[in-house]
């Protein structure tokens, strides 16, 4: 129970976190803590506990590998992010740090373009196992994963962000808090009412 609660606080603060993005670059730079990106930090960490709820089987291996790279690269973006953020108002060295980065597709690519998608690939793999059993759940959470990278790579929308994390979201809470019929069987053979 502890697991999934966590994994909901994790997308919770995701949620927070493109929210707070979408306020702007000024509000972000202008806060005494960085709470967008300690938002992302631990949210990317938490959504690790997905990776236990869901059954073990080939599947899950996958998609457990897949998440966790993206949690990794998710940790990346964050600490990129913070030393975007220290810039303050200084948004001539801001720019010439983030040139730099963009000029090292090692550090770029991994951490603020493909990597952080990972997360969200092996997310909806772990949603993917359940289309037959639970649909609702399963679509919301590949047609969330879908418009995050739609809004990623495509639009520039901020509110279709966090439109996609919040359906996203949702999908995969239902799918942690979903009722087994096998389970429920075997509650009711051990404790019959």
């Amino acid at each position: 129970m502890k697991l999934k609660i966590l994994g909901i606080i994790g997308l919770v603060l995701l949620i927070i976190n493109q929210f707070m993005i979408t306020k702007g670059d000024e509000f972000v730079q202008n806060q005494q803590i960085d709470f967008a990106h300690w938002a992302l930090l631990f949210g990317a960490l938490f959504t690790i506990s997905f990776t236990y709820i869901f059954p073990k089987n080939v599947f899950n291996t996958i998609a457990t590998v897949l998440t966790i790279i993206g949690i990794i690269a998710h940790i990346g973006m964050a600490t990129i992010d913070f030393a975007i953020w220290s810039f303050g108002d200084d948004y001539t060295g801001m720019t010439e740090f983030i040139l730099q980065l963009k000029d090292k597709p090692s550090i770029w690519l991994p951490f603020m373009t493909v990597g952080p998608s990972f997360l969200f690939i092996g997310l909806s793999i772990h949603g993917w196992r359940f289309i037959r059993t639970h649909p609702i759940g399963s679509i919301l959470t590949i047609g969330g994963a879908t418009m995050i990278g739609l809004s990623a790579f495509l639009f520039s929308n901020k509110l279709f962000t966090v439109l996609a994390y919040t359906i996203f979201s949702i999908g995969l809470a239902l799918l942690a808090y979903r009722k087994d019929k096998k389970m429920a069987e075997i509650k009711t053979e051990k404790h019959p009412i």
